[in-house]
């Protein structure tokens, strides 16, 4: 697999689309054998609907290229730690590995608040990977937040 880098940097691209349509700053890629399956960035405001994160986004666009909803052989990169519902469908779709840029302290559980990912409990357990390109990542979030409490969003 290539670089961890050069995904987050794809990862990086949709997370630029978001904020062009004033959604949060997040974007996601899934990856198997080294070849993007999915691209993904938050979407919640322009659909209307809570559940349309990046990450999940990107699962359902990669199950439904692979006709399954076993991703065990991907790996997804996403700009942000994952949320409790993010990191729960990474581990129900079987995701090899989540490797996130920035940790998110207020709702992050690949690390931060909690670490869903190595709950020895649940049957399957992604590895993870955080702090990936985590200064760019945390810029892009930091200067859209600091618009919004400025009133330019």
């Amino acid at each position: 697999m290539k670089d961890y880098e050069t995904f987050m940097q794809l990862a990086i691209k949709e997370a630029k689309k978001a904020e062009i349509e004033n959604e949060v700053p997040i974007g996601a890629v899934l990856v198997r054998d080294g070849v993007v399956l999915a691209r993904a960035h938050n979407q919640k405001n322009k659909l209307g609907n809570t559940l349309k994160h990046a990450e999940l986004i990107a699962l359902e666009r990669g199950m439904k290229k692979l006709n399954d909803w076993h991703l065990n052989e991907c790996d997804l990169f996403v700009t942000l730690e994952p949320c409790p519902m993010c990191a729960g469908a990474c581990i129900n779709a079987r995701v090899r590995s989540v490797i996130f840029g920035a940790y998110d302290p207020k709702a992050g559980c690949c690390s931060s608040l909690y670490n869903l990912c190595e709950d020895v409990r649940f049957n399957h357990r992604p590895k993870v990977v955080g702090g990936v390109c985590e200064n760019e990542c945390g810029e892009l979030l930091s200067k859209f937040f600091k618009n919004i409490r400025k009133g330019e969003k």
